[in-house]
């Protein structure tokens, strides 16, 4: 079966963006461009969590209500949430009700307010962990690699919670530290274009992972 199926200009994509009708756009604008900002990484490293055990079409759909629920993923304002927050959150309809992932976003929140004291950003810290693209397996026939199971391992011992190494690398994939997109996909050459002139973010601390 190939990899890429007809979009609806004529164009070829990968074919899991057919799968549902939100997934096109998702696609075509965000999946696989490189991400500096982060909230953006901090709400697609919660999203991958609650995404645990489900579809990633469940958490794309609920998305804004996530959002909405999160204050927009502002880590530093989630980070002081209280166990009111959590009730509150466990009553939203409108996004997934499972109080151990809402808490491992509050707990990570707060890992992440120290993450970003001493390495400066979450991107600096992050894209140190972006693999040598020459290094990487054919695109979307692996669900780790050996950076997200160095990435997996030092949030982890940083005390961030569900953050596997397959977690990890489906935030790779999306933040843009890895072009997964199809041999032949029309946005592979658009990503690999924007991955070119993207500045990656730098801070006061090595460590593992290329740098």
């Amino acid at each position: 079966m190939s990899a890429t199926i007809e979009g609806p200009d004529g164009l070829p994509r990968c074919r899991w963006c057919a799968a549902a009708p939100e997934f096109l756009h998702y696609h075509d604008r965000e999946w696989g461009f490189p991400v500096d900002d982060d909230r953006r990484l901090f709400e697609k490293l919660s999203l991958e969590g609650f995404q645990s055990g489900l579809s990633w079409r469940t958490i794309l759909a609920k998305r804004e209500n996530f959002r909405a629920a999160f204050d927009g993923f502002d880590f530093a304002r989630v980070a002081r949430y209280t166990g009111r927050d959590v009730e509150r959150l466990l009553a939203d309809a409108g996004i997934v009700r499972h109080r151990g992932k809402i808490e491992a976003v509050i707990h990570n929140a707060g890992r992440a307010c120290e993450l970003v004291r001493r390495e400066g950003s979450l991107a600096a810290f992050f894209w140190r962990f972006e693999p040598d693209p020459a290094t990487l397996a054919a695109p979307q026939t692996a669900s780790t690699s050996p950076e997200s199971v160095a990435l997996s391992k030092a949030l982890k011992q940083d005390g961030w919670k569900f953050v596997g190494p397959t977690t990890v690398y489906a935030f790779m994939q999306a933040m843009g530290l890895v072009n997964d997109h199809a041999e032949g996909c029309v946005v592979r050459a658009k990503v690999a274009a924007a991955r070119v002139g993207f500045g990656r973010p730098s801070g006061p601390v090595s460590g593992p992972g290329r740098h």
